[in-house]
């Protein structure tokens, strides 16, 4: 028998019982032969979550993967961009060499370390920077890096509200660091997600699908972009030197919370696979636009032009948050589909 999907050809074995209560199968011999097995070894058994059984010879951890890189002539935005692709696609060494890596560069390669979860320089020479990965993939999985990312941003969202609202601006500079946590976790994700398309083994895959995997993946998109926004009302926070009326302040804390709960409830969905609070969820998205569309209109009516553009920017972040909380929604009805 031939599988048409891989071209390879689908040996099928007798299930037998032995001792009353153990069930044995032989392996093919010449898969045997070349993985290595004699008698006496020892093979690992993978329960995967769609029935399946993986059946692996050796356990042992992959060898390390280098990616060389010259970066003569590569400053600012490309270095960045290359190292960030070499860690997305799974590297676990990345060698950056030149005949003299400049000080703007190795400023760079610093920055972009901090960017990512993981790297870490462990070399560092006038010709050479190597960065090495040393997160063990074991302690975190993508379900619990999404759960992550959705606390930070929620926090952030409410946080940025309330400095904005009390003109506290150490709060609004502190939302504004823990951004580049969300980045990082979102970095993470997706550099795991490209690990189990590529056949990698990840924590908690015996419990988890590839549609899961991809259905999580998905969700940490928006959970990105709502960490942004919650980053653009810091910023606005930091700049203020004018007064808002407090009755204005109070419907924007309301209409933030009402976002904020979109979300939250959304990514419960998700995690949950409860297919009617994501209706529920998608129901209330639309019935908040009244409510925004009230804010708009108070806001036009404030006397300082300056505060009437930066409070809009401020309604649209909220606004777009209680968006990206139906987006995660939808994923969530579409991942408690498959799963039935």
């Amino acid at each position: 028998m031939i599988d048409t999907q891989r071209g390879m050809a689908i040996e099928t074995r007798k299930v037998q019982q032995t001792g009353g209560s153990t069930y044995v199968i032989s392996l093919p011999k010449q898969w045997a032969n070349k993985a290595g097995i004699r008698t006496g070894t020892c093979v690992y058994l993978h329960p995967q979550s769609d029935g399946t059984l993986v059946i692996d010879p050796t356990n042992e951890s992959p060898k390390l993967k280098e990616k060389k890189i010259d970066v003569t002539g590569i400053m600012g935005d490309s270095l960045t961009r290359d190292i960030i692709a070499a860690y997305l696609t799974g590297y676990d060494i990345i060698n950056l060499s030149s005949k003299r890596i400049l000080a703007e560069q190795k400023k760079t390669i610093r920055q972009v370390c901090y960017k990512l979860m993981g790297p870490e320089i462990i070399e560092e020479t006038a010709k050479n920077v190597i960065i090495q990965d040393l997160l063990n993939p074991q302690e975190i999985s993508i379900k619990k890096g999404v759960r992550r990312m959705f606390l930070i941003s929620s926090s952030m969202h409410k946080d940025a509200v309330r400095a904005l609202k009390n003109s506290d601006v150490d709060l609004a500079l502190d939302v504004i660091q823990r951004d580049d946590e969300v980045d990082r976790l979102f970095l993470l994700i997706s550099k795991q997600f490209r690990s189990v398309l590529r056949g990698g083994r990840l924590p908690g895959a015996s419990e988890t699908s590839i549609d899961e995997y991809h259905d999580y993946r998905m969700a940490a998109s928006p959970l990105e972009r709502i960490a942004d926004h919650a980053q653009r009302i810091a910023k606005i926070a930091t700049e203020m030197n004018y007064s808002i009326p407090e009755d204005t302040l109070n419907i924007i804390e309301d209409a933030s919370e009402t976002s904020r709960k979109i979300v939250e409830d959304a990514v419960n969905a998700l995690f949950n696979a409860d297919v009617k609070l994501a209706n529920d969820v998608i129901d209330r998205v639309e019935k908040r636009r009244p409510q925004i569309s009230h804010l708009n209109e108070l806001l036009l009516k404030l006397e300082s032009p300056l505060s009437v553009i930066a409070l809009r920017t401020v309604a649209d972040s909220i606004d777009r948050t209680g968006d990206y909380g139906s987006n995660i929604a939808e994923i969530a009805i579409n991942s408690a589909m498959g799963l039935s």
